[in-house]
């Protein structure tokens, strides 16, 4: 299940130290059970991606507002989540 990976990729990122990977998949996590507390409902698959397919769509409108407005290093931090939260796209 989607979700049981997730956790796992939490672990992993935890004893590689990548403070960034693990800041995305937390957020990610944390988007997946507010859904789940908002709608009561547990997720399958299905509406984890859902989730994943929402929060690539906000990144990529922040990413396109940080380079109209020069902030090279926040467009940066965007499209590195972009491609952590792509990696849990079927």
């Amino acid at each position: 299940m989607l979700k049981d990976s997730l956790q796992a990729d939490v672990k992993a990122a935890l004893r590689a130290r990548e403070t960034q990977r693990l800041s995305a998949i937390r957020m990610l996590i944390a988007a997946v059970k507010q859904r789940e507390i908002d709608d009561q409902i547990t997720l399958d698959d299905t509406g984890v991606v859902a989730v994943v397919e929402k929060l690539i769509k906000q990144r990529r409108d922040s990413v396109e507002q940080y380079q109209k407005a020069g902030r090279d290093d926040l467009a940066a931090k965007e499209a590195f989540e972009i491609e952590v939260l792509s990696a849990y796209l079927p």
